[in-house]
């Protein structure tokens, strides 16, 4: 029994460091809340309440969309009908998520993207944790 124990510790620890980006993809999608910021000079900033999150959808062909919600106390979103549209690309070893609007277009990296953390860096190198959203709900 212990073997067996052993053997999934390994094989999870294995696939949680893997540095293979393609991983990442089935992590992207949910609901993301943000937890820090550091900027390119290493000043960091934490977020201990945020009053929206992160809406990710990847569909089959690697486009989709991220939305921003606000949470509700029922358990329910509000949201606008504004998404940002993008594309991921397997580029140089990295995922990239190449985003375009009617306003702009923009690149960003994803470094890491578990079940429960997705960490990104932008063109400005500004990198955003991110933790996976878990709804409060007063009804229960």
């Amino acid at each position: 029994m212990k073997r067996y124990v052993f053997i999934l510790i390994i094989v999870f620890l294995f696939n949680s460091c893997s540095s293979n980006p393609e991983t990442f993809i089935p992590n992207l999608g949910g609901y993301w809340e943000i937890e820090s910021v550091t900027l390119a000079d290493g000043t960091k900033r934490d977020y201990k309440v945020s009053t929206t999150v992160d809406y990710i959808s990847v569909g089959d062909s690697l486009k989709g969309f991220r939305k921003k919600m606000k949470p509700l106390f029922n358990g329910n979103f509000e949201t606008s009908k504004d998404a940002e549209r993008f594309t991921l690309k397997l580029e140089n070893d990295s995922l990239n998520i190449y985003y375009k609007t009617a306003y702009s277009t923009w690149k960003e990296t994803i470094l890491s993207a578990t079940k429960d953390h997705l960490k990104v860096v932008n063109q400005n190198n500004h990198v955003y944790l991110y933790k996976r959203f878990s709804p409060i709900n007063i009804n229960e």
